[in-house]
């Protein structure tokens, strides 16, 4: 008899929580709409980008100056792009020069930054002399 009516119980229980308010702010009431009030329609989003708000991006090939311009990647030019062949992984020293996924550019040249003393774990730290760079720590262990 106890099982039958602990089921009850919990039911009555249940029905006799407050039920939530209409007017509860949800995720959407920041932004003044509600699941329930939105359109069928399609968004507008989704035929227009944001490309289309952005101006033409002006390239370094038929103007080499730009690089050199105040918040520009780099001075050089490669492929139309202005990078910087000192740090650039892609355009390591030459445009075109890519260093392996193990390494890094560091002044031009790809390094392992794992194991080479003059750039150890990141570029231009160099491990004092007589000590050896492992995994990118100096006098590792």
């Amino acid at each position: 008899m106890s099982l039958v009516t602990a089921p009850a119980a919990v039911a009555a229980t249940l029905e006799e929580e407050e039920p939530e308010e209409a007017g509860e702010e949800g995720p959407f009431a920041e932004a003044g709409t509600t699941t329930a009030n939105l359109p069928n329609q399609p968004s507008p989003l989704r035929w227009t980008g944001r490309f289309l708000a952005q101006s033409k991006v002006l390239k370094c090939n038929k103007n080499p100056k730009i690089c050199f311009a105040a918040g520009s990647p780099g001075p050089n030019c490669c492929k139309k792009k202005c990078v910087n062949l000192m740090t650039d992984r892609v355009n390591c020293g030459a445009c075109g020069k890519k260093c392996k996924y193990t390494e890094a550019c560091c002044k031009g040249k790809c390094v392992n930054l794992a194991f080479d003393k003059r750039h150890c774990g990141q570029c231009n730290n160099s491990c004092e002399k007589g000590n050896y760079c492992v995994y990118g720590l100096c006098n590792y262990a």
